[in-house]
């Protein structure tokens, strides 16, 4: 099935894409999980991606992407509820669609707890990357990541960490951080590198932005429950947060205390996405769209094909087409596209733009940039008070890192040095 026709002089530019292929379905209710609530943009029943949604899905992404290095990642709702054999179809329909010069790379986002031995020896013979979701020690963890019955979900979840341990399949580790967890840093990064023996780990900070007068209906969570069905659509409007949402200066305390100890002892055999990403940042080598002075590049697909300018940003006017009519790469070329992907640099206040931190965070995402500045200017991010802690106290240890790499050094080299 070919794509697609791109607009005449259009270039081929390197960026991601989240598939899901079961929409918002999933097996779990975790409370925080905002986009459970995107059902609402579809018919609930039919959130599966056909078979022939999959081919012409590919296909347009391999014909947009250039040659060299192409990731397919899948995310959700749960991916792993589509199946098995969509995602061996997957794999093989990606290895008909490539060109030559495109090497595939697959990763997948999941809980965890579908897993089982096959998934582990296909996921492994493939190379997947697999990220899985796990927010600490069962006490941490089960406190908001519950299923349908509202029980806590860390054995599920370690179960299917031991599968992908026992074959051998590359994983990062993805946790929260959380109303629930935010005052425990050190114990959720020990429990990850002791307990799991977990190398690659990434803290994503949870804020559920809502209306004020939406926040009583917001704390009851995304799913339906007591007070009846879902009728609150997560969007990126509002300056309140619930009580779940990270506090942003908790939030800066947890990532010192895991770099503390992480510059203590593990530089070079833990890696840790934060770190990774503010060192690239000091070389202009932004791989993180949250942390780059622009974003824009990381789209999403829901089930049907419909395509999104980010996957924070699953709202009907971020809708940028779909890939049986639209090509990725008129997509993000279209002036909504670059509007969208521009403001995140020309929309900083005032304050942004003079702050010493400012080449680490750049503002951070768009979507929490609702708080206003010192001087009343609206634009703020939400987490800039963590962001700011964080930053400075890390900056000397990254900037002598850098010095160390430039030197044609290894960075576990400044571990000596404090």
């Amino acid at each position: 099935m070919s794509a697609p026709a791109p607009p005449p002089g259009a270039r081929r530019l390197p960026f991601s894409v989240l598939a899901k292929p079961t929409g918002a379905a999933c097996n779990l209710d975790c409370t925080y999980c905002f986009f459970l609530s995107k059902e609402l943009l579809y018919d609930h029943d039919s959130q599966r991606m056909s078979e022939e949604g999959l081919e012409t899905y590919l296909a347009n992404l391999l014909d947009s992407q250039p040659d060299g290095p192409v990731e397919i990642a899948w995310q959700g709702g749960e991916p792993t509820m589509r199946g098995l054999a969509f995602f061996r179809r997957a794999v093989a329909l990606a290895a008909e669609l490539a060109r030559p010069g495109q090497q595939l790379h697959h990763a997948i986002q999941t809980n965890g707890t579908l897993l089982d031995d096959d998934w582990g020896a296909f996921l492994a013979e493939h190379h997947f990357l697999v990220g899985l979701s796990m927010d600490g020690p069962a006490h941490l963890h089960d406190a908001y990541r519950v299923n349908k019955a509202g029980r806590g979900t860390h054995d599920q979840v370690l179960r299917g960490w031991d599968v992908l341990q026992r074959h051998g399949v590359e994983t990062n580790i993805l946790c929260t951080v959380h109303a629930a967890n935010q005052e425990h840093g050190l114990e959720v990064y020990r429990y990850f590198r002791d307990e799991l023996g977990a190398r690659y780990l990434q803290f994503i900070p949870i804020v559920e932005r809502v209306p004020a007068d939406s926040l009583p209906l917001a704390e009851q969570g995304w799913r339906p429950g007591a007070h009846g069905p879902r009728t609150l659509l997560y969007q990126q409007r509002g300056d309140a947060v619930t009580s779940r949402s990270v506090d942003p200066a908790a939030y800066g305390e947890f990532l010192v205390a895991i770099f503390d100890e992480w510059l203590s002892r593990d530089v070079g055999t833990v890696f840790v996405q934060d770190v990774d990403v503010a060192l690239g940042n000091l070389f202009g080598h932004y791989s993180l769209c949250v942390h780059s002075p622009e974003c824009g590049a990381a789209l999403a697909v829901e089930h049907n094909g419909d395509v999104y300018s980010c996957d924070h940003y699953v709202e009907p006017e971020y809708r940028l087409g779909n890939v049986a009519e639209d090509s990725f790469r008129s997509m993000l070329g279209s002036p909504e596209q670059r509007r969208f992907g521009g403001s995140k640099l020309t929309e900083l206040p005032g304050q942004c733009l003079d702050c010493p931190v400012r080449w680490a965070c750049h503002g951070g995402c768009p979507k929490d940039r609702f708080t206003t500045t010192a001087a009343g200017e609206p634009g703020l991010n939400y987490l800039c008070a963590g962001y700011y802690r964080f930053y400075t106290h890390a900056g000397p240890a990254l900037d002598a890192m850098a010095s160390l790499l430039r030197a044609g050094g290894p960075a576990a080299d400044v571990m000596d040095l404090h």
